[in-house]
């Protein structure tokens, strides 16, 4: 009888062979190449002949293209095997548009890839345990492929989510002596029937407290992504990350947000094809681009835009991989006291556009011609196209592009562009709090341009004091929020989450935590501290990367179930503070909470990153290798 496993059914196995013909041709060897160049070149001529390219077109231009694809899709676009979100499910088909382009120009394409995960499928789950410290891996990774092609003329990156995009920015960053053009992947669509991908998160609470039936909690989270391919619809991080991209200039303008597997899609990645051999003409390496100027703009925008926490992470670290000085919190503070929220999107409101339709309204270069007019942006700082930003949005302001686009908007949805992007005189309030006191005394940050503004008094003003509840692990907190019984949390508790930094678990995202508090009725009047980090698409009064985190010596460390707590932000003055009210002195004494240590389940890898990364700057300094001030405390 055979075995299914150890005995093949065909028979073809058995007309396997030892030698093939091998490429027909020759390579376009010449005497003076074969002499100079090194063997690594030589071979790798042979390498490409022996993948099928015409051997005779070898020594035109490379060009190499990176990406963060996962998952195996069948020509019409059907699954073979599934990647991890629909952020990574469609992106090869840019790199297939851009490698068309370089074809016909007579350059040769090379593609290689790193995957992404999903930080809206690893919630609540020790998935997340390696979200951010993956970021650094795979930027790491991209850099090495990309010197791996010494060859190459210049690169193209092509990524859309929460930390595959920052990595590859990273990567590009850290290989700034080439000529480098960045495509963002896009945004899914919003579904006719079911709910955002924000809100569906939080069908579990919502079920528990008997909000939404079962029935309909399965088939809203069946019908939420509207098409296969592109970010979440909402303005978390991966959208902020492809905005601040577009800000930096590593981008073609209009490129953030556009609609997954569209042809707007498709041709941005053709057109960026055409400005990278460009830039490869004229001799423009990404270093030029990248410059204080285009991070002064990346910190305007994502003002601007009321983008995701977590790019307080994200734009420092990219910083630093290009060289250049990492901003600090005075850098923020100083420019979200300047620049107001223009933007009206998914999570902040007040109506909560979808990303689609931001893009529709104008995008980032409609958003930065507010800004222009109010002298906020430096329009000197350089791009992709060639031109500076200044010249760019000469050309958005009176392009077709822009007055179809913004027409479509209002013929599609019935909705006016300037409801979505807002001219200065109808803005929101500023993006991001920082907030001191004696429970962080290194700081905490609050997106708090999206706390509820029933929260707000009529100065702006939010202001909460209550008794702390304290969790030492996030599923913890999450089964009391589930819970209606005896260990529920009660209206006005002050949930901490202490010990959930980098060097405790990760520094992970607490979605599960937040989105509570916005879709079900028992978050209505809680507020949140942690020294873990939130999603991008988190609201309310939810304070993270409380500093020191609780295991560097933090005081969230030392607070124990009703110590009382108060916690005032100004949402006018972006100024605001976290306090343990009670006798302070006695306070500061006592021994950190019994339960605190370091998650058992933290895999090694994620201990080695949390320990450089606190030795480079912690998470104010963007959690990046400084390898420097590393090999100095070795």
């Amino acid at each position: 009888m055979p075995d299914p496993i150890l005995d093949s059914p065909s028979s073809e196995i058995f007309t396997i062979r030892t030698t093939a013909s091998g490429p027909t041709g020759a390579l376009p060897f010449t005497g003076s190449f074969l002499k100079a160049s090194p063997s690594g070149d030589v071979f790798g001529w042979t390498q490409d002949a022996g993948m099928g390219w015409d051997p005779s077109s070898l020594g035109s231009p490379e060009f190499l293209m990176l990406s963060t694809s996962g998952g195996i899709r069948n020509p019409d676009g059907t699954p073979v095997a599934l990647g991890l979100h629909t952020g990574h499910w469609e992106v090869s088909l840019l790199m297939e548009e851009a490698a068309k382009v370089f074809q016909s120009a007579g350059a040769i394409p090379f593609a290689v890839f790193c995957s992404d995960p999903c930080d809206g499928r690893s919630q609540g789950t020790t998935g997340m345990f390696d979200s951010l410290a993956y970021r650094n891996d795979a930027a790491i990774v991209l850099r090495r492929l990309t010197r791996s092609l010494p060859t190459a003329r210049g690169m193209m990156g092509v990524a859309t989510c929460d930390k595959g995009l920052p990595a590859m920015m990273m990567a590009m960053a850290g290989n700034g002596h080439l000529p480098g053009i960045l495509v963002p992947g896009g945004v899914t669509l919003l579904s006719e029937e079911g709910e955002d991908l924000a809100k569906v998160q939080s069908v579990g609470a919502r079920f528990a407290h008997n909000e939404i039936e079962l029935q309909a909690a399965s088939e809203t989270a069946c019908r939420s992504c509207g098409s296969p391919g592109g970010g979440c619809q909402f303005l978390g991080t991966a959208a902020t990350t492809q905005v601040v991209a577009e800000a930096l200039g590593m981008t073609l303008p209009h490129a953030a947000l556009a609609p997954s597997g569209s042809e707007a899609w498709r041709d941005m990645a053709r057109r960026s094809a055409l400005a990278l051999m460009g830039m490869t003409r004229d001799a423009v390496p990404l270093s030029s681009i990248l410059t204080e100027a285009s991070f002064h703009n990346a910190l305007v925008l994502h003002a601007a835009f009321g983008g995701s926490t977590n790019l307080i992470l994200h734009i420092p670290a990219i910083a630093h991989a290009a060289g250049l000085p990492r901003p600090t919190v005075d850098d923020w503070q100083r420019i979200n006291q300047k620049v107001p929220r223009l933007v009206d999107a998914l999570p902040n409101g007040p109506h909560g556009y979808a990303t689609v339709q931001v893009f529709l309204a104008g995008g980032v270069p409609e958003v930065m011609l507010h800004l222009r007019d109010h002298g906020l942006l430096e329009l000197d700082a350089p791009t992709v196209t060639g031109r500076t930003i200044g010249e760019n949005l000469a050309w958005w302001e009176q392009s077709e592009r822009r007055r179809l686009f913004r027409e479509k908007l209002t013929s599609l949805d019935g909705i006016d562009p300037d409801d979505v992007i807002r001219p200065p005189e109808k803005a929101f309030p500023s993006t991001v709090t920082f907030v001191q006191g004696n429970l962080v005394p290194e700081g905490a940050v609050v997106k708090s341009t999206a706390i509820a503004p029933e929260l707000l008094d009529e100065d702006g003003i939010f202001l909460h004091e209550g008794p702390a509840r304290v969790f030492v692990s996030e599923e913890a907190a999450i089964a009391a929020l589930k819970s209606t019984g005896e260990d529920r949390v009660q209206e006005g508790d002050v949930l901490i989450l202490a010990g959930l930094g980098p060097l405790g678990a990760g520094m992970p995202e607490t979605y599960q935590v937040t989105s509570t508090l916005r879709y079900a009725s028992v978050g209505k009047n809680l507020a949140v501290l942690t020294d873990a980090r939130f999603s991008g698409v988190s609201t309310g009064p939810c304070l993270g990367h409380a500093s020191p985190e609780a295991l560097a010596g933090g005081p969230l460390g030392k607070l124990r179930d009703g110590d009382p707590v108060r916690i005032h932000i100004d949402t006018r003055k972006l100024v605001g503070t976290a306090d343990f009210t009670g006798n302070l002195e006695e306070f500061l004494k006592r021994e950190t909470h019994p339960g605190l240590e370091p998650d058992p389940r933290l895999p090694a890898d994620t201990r080695l990153w949390a320990a450089l990364q606190n030795a480079s700057g912690g998470s104010w300094g963007g959690c990046v290798y400084d390898v420097e001030e590393i090999i100095k405390r070795l």
